[in-house]
């Protein structure tokens, strides 16, 4: 499952020195060292170059006063003088004094596989959860890797990826799950076939990180402030790592647990588990609200009506494009985000109604959007290729097949979509490698970790994880709540600490525990 990037996505992290594995090889550590040395190299040539800023492409839908510029990294930082790539990067001034400012805050919006280049419209927008903070910081985002307009891949046809309907992700035979098999396997040779081995081989977190400290040097700055959530907490555990040295601050919001144990299989069958209780919110909710939806004031009676539109779609799919697999992917954005209950419930509530329009716009693909196409295929095939690459995988089809049957009796919602969308990684045609052992180094400052005790995404536990290895970290937990990605909510017991980290570097004495947010109104 795609960490919260900005769409949800469905096919269905040197001169800090670099911290290898205890256990690690010789040759691993070569490595590393190779590749600390190379990123080193390439954020001196950075802060030589400088970014020479422009106004932005006009096709990229960022008007001024926002700035756009580009970065180069090395392919491989264990060969830094060799084949480079251009990293897109966009930035926006601090809105205070000169006086007020305090240097660069980057943000990553997870994925693996999303762009950032939206953040700085949270200054021309006047956001007002980010006033304050914009007043100290230029906001800067960026393509990472791969992604949008730095040095794009791609697995298969973007029309093709998007086409609709596609196969129901819960599969009735064994001949499904050989179907389901043998597309996964054809994605991991698409992603080799368009994407090629040097660029394939190099798409993982450690690289990312490396790219995030070139583009610190690039933009002069000393120590990066930096702001991620979702997997963007995961490119920031692996940079703090890395370059502890390199942080001033540093906000998660959304964490991924970092365990290597952890990173990538277990990861998206935890995400199973805990959809599978956002979902049961989302109805409780839908129930409590039945006034305005008319689906059930009960969670048995919209989790049936739930059914009866899987298996009609199912069935014969509406308007002839939308089938449990459409369904899922637009009905998964309600246990995602407390953003979209209200138009999830609206959407359904139509259907339900008789109109069965409303639920075709919303959850069929736009065969006309080539761009948005392209750039979801991108989104997906980045995704894929990071986690891919970053960490071993399973190969035995047996023990996918138990974890997901089993998993699938008790947490159905999402479990076998996310199989199916994982599976490439049990056929990954580059070598992978092994994740970083996140930990505190020398300098890490205090980090701030927000998450909310209820998110379907990632995990509560991978905020407890990261606060125990991040000695001296804060934790703030959004109790009863569950909106994946906290930090942009209006949530004063929040937005209020996250100003104060920002602005002064103070944390509380202790950890802390906020209210959650209010629940949206239909």
């Amino acid at each position: 499952m795609a960490l919260g990037s900005a769409g949800v996505l469905v096919t269905a992290t040197l001169i800090a020195g670099a911290v290898a594995a205890p256990a690690a090889s010789a040759d691993s550590r070569h490595g590393q060292d190779r590749e600390a040395r190379g990123a080193a190299i390439a954020a001196a040539r950075a802060a030589e170059a400088g970014i020479d800023w422009q106004d932005c492409p006009a096709d990229w839908g960022l008007a001024k006063p926002i700035q756009c510029g580009w970065v180069s990294v090395p392919l491989d930082y264990a060969d830094p003088y060799g084949k480079q790539i251009k990293l897109a990067v966009d930035r926006i001034g601090n809105t205070g004094t000169p006086q007020e400012r305090q240097g660069a805050l980057v943000y990553n919006p997870g994925g693996p596989g999303g762009s950032g280049l939206r953040f700085p419209a949270r200054v021309t927008s006047k956001n007002p959860v980010w006033a304050n903070v914009a007043k100290a910081y230029d906001f800067v985002g960026f393509d990472p890797r791969g992604v949008g307009h730095s040095a794009p891949i791609s697995c298969m046809d973007p029309q093709e990826y998007v086409k609709a309907p596609k196969m129901d992700p819960v599969p009735d035979s064994e001949a499904d799950k050989l179907a389901q098999r043998k597309l996964a396997r054809e994605y991991a040779d698409g992603c080799l076939d368009r994407t090629g081995r040097a660029m394939l081989q190099q798409m993982t977190t450690p690289n990312t990180a490396r790219d995030l400290d070139v583009i610190r040097a690039a933009l002069g700055e000393k120590k990066i402030n930096y702001l991620g959530v979702s997997y963007g907490t995961y490119l920031g555990a692996v940079y703090g790592t890395l370059f502890p040295g390199h942080v001033r601050r540093m906000v998660v919001d959304s964490v991924v647990n970092p365990d290597r144990d952890n990173i990538w299989y277990e990861a998206n069958l935890n995400q199973d588990i805990a959809f599978e209780g956002r979902w049961k919110d989302w109805e409780d909710w839908v129930a409590k609200n039945d006034a305005a939806f008319h689906l059930g004031t009960t969670r048995d009676v919209v989790q049936a009506k739930w059914l009866q539109l899987r298996a009609t779609a199912k069935k014969n799919p509406i308007g002839g494009v939308v089938g449990p697999a459409e369904l899922l992917a637009f009905f998964q954005s309600a246990p995602y985000y407390d953003s979209s209950w209200v138009p999830v419930a609206t959407v359904f509530s139509k259907y339900v109604a008789g109109d069965t329009q409303a639920l075709v716009d919303a959850a069929a693909p736009d065969m006309s959007d080539t761009a948005g196409n392209i750039s979801s295929e991108n989104g997906n095939a980045v995704y894929t290729a990071v986690e891919c690459t970053d960490a071993k995988w399973p190969t035995s089809w047996r023990k996918w097949d138990r974890d997901n049957t089993r998993l699938n009796a008790q947490y159905p919602f999402l479990t076998w979509s996310n199989a199916w969308m994982n599976l490439p990684c049990a056929t990954w045609p580059v070598k992978q490698q092994t994740p970083v052992n996140v930990r505190t180094g020398k300098g890490l400052p205090p980090v701030l970790i927000v998450q909310s005790t209820r998110d379907a995404a990632t995990p509560y536990e991978g905020a407890v994880e990261l606060h125990q290895r991040f000695q001296g970290s804060r934790l703030i937990t959004e109790k009863d709540a569950g909106s994946h990605g906290v930090t942009g909510l209006v949530n004063p017991c929040i937005n209020d600490r996250v100003d104060t980290y920002l602005l002064t570097g103070r944390v509380d004495r202790t950890d802390v525990t906020c209210g959650p947010h209010a629940t949206p109104k239909p």
